[in-house]
Parts: C-alpha cells; sequence; structure tokens
C-alpha cells in the first residue's frame, strides 16, 4: 500500500511528540518491514526542516531528521501543475490542498493524517494511523 503521510504524523515520529508518538513509531516500523510504501511530498521536508530546527533549536538535528526521512520515504514532487490544482481546488488550507494533489498525481492509495479536516474533500481515501495499523493487523 503507498501512502502519503502528512506532515504532523512526521513530525511526531521525528520529535517523539505525544500522545502521537507510539502510533507514528509503529507506522514507521510497518514502513521499515515492507507493509507500506511512505511517501511526503517535497514541501514537508522543508517543514520539517524549520520546526525540527525550532524545537531543537539545532540545524544539525534538523538535517538528521530530513536525512531519516529522504532515506526511509519516497518524494512526491511538488511543480506547477499540483500547486495549481491545489490553489484552485477550493479548499481552505493550502498546506493539505498541496499534499492532497500531490498524492493525487502520484496515484497514491491512502493519505494518513491525525487531523482529516483539511482533507474531507480529498479525492484519496483518509485514514488515522490507528485505522491503518488495524488494516495492517498490527
Amino acid at each position: 500500500m503507498r501512502v502519503l503521510i502528512d506532515t504532523n504524523i512526521v513530525l511526531d515520529f521525528l520529535l517523539q511528540r505525544e500522545p502521537f508518538f507510539q502510533d507514528a513509531d509503529l507506522l514507521f516500523q510497518a514502513i521499515d518491514a515492507g507493509q507500506v510504501i511512505g511517501y511526503v511530498t517535497a514541501t514537508t521536508l522543508t517543514d520539517i526542516f524549520y520546526i525540527s530546527r525550532k524545537h531543537t533549536r539545532s540545524v544539525d538535528q534538523a538535517r538528521q531528521a530530513v536525512a531519516e526521512m529522504l532515506a526511509a520515504m519516497v518524494i512526491c514532487p511538488i511543480d506547477r501543475a499540483v500547486l495549481e490544482l491545489a490553489f484552485h481546488s477550493g479548499l481552505v488550507d493550502f498546506e493539505d490542498a498541496v499534499q492532497i494533489f500531490g498524492a493525487v498525481a502520484q496515484g497514491l492509495d491512502v493519505i494518513l493524517t491525525r487531523d482529516n479536516r483539511g482533507f474531507l474533500s480529498s479525492p484519496i481515501p483518509v485514514l488515522s494511523v490507528q485505522d491503518l495499523l488495524k488494516q495492517l493487523g498490527t
């Protein structure tokens, strides 16, 4: 199963944010085991760097967080076509719209998020990490 992972879930894992870390950790174990192919958008990497640096106050730790995602995830390119689809989609949250249309462009199966309000109009099914883990029998 090919899944786009929302930025917040990636940050939950990298920054060990409670109470969400355990589910995120199980998700990344499923990715490591090959049960799931994880995708993030290219824009997620810039967000990860910025937020990790702000949270840890360390450029080195922020770079390490990006390096981990480059090693573990497939990156969805974000080009003009994706940005225009997101911009003209009418979705209120532009960041979520970019992720949705990045996933659409890649033909992904599912979007994982813990805040599905921004993803209500997604043409791709949206699940929580817990829902996906149940499907996987984890």
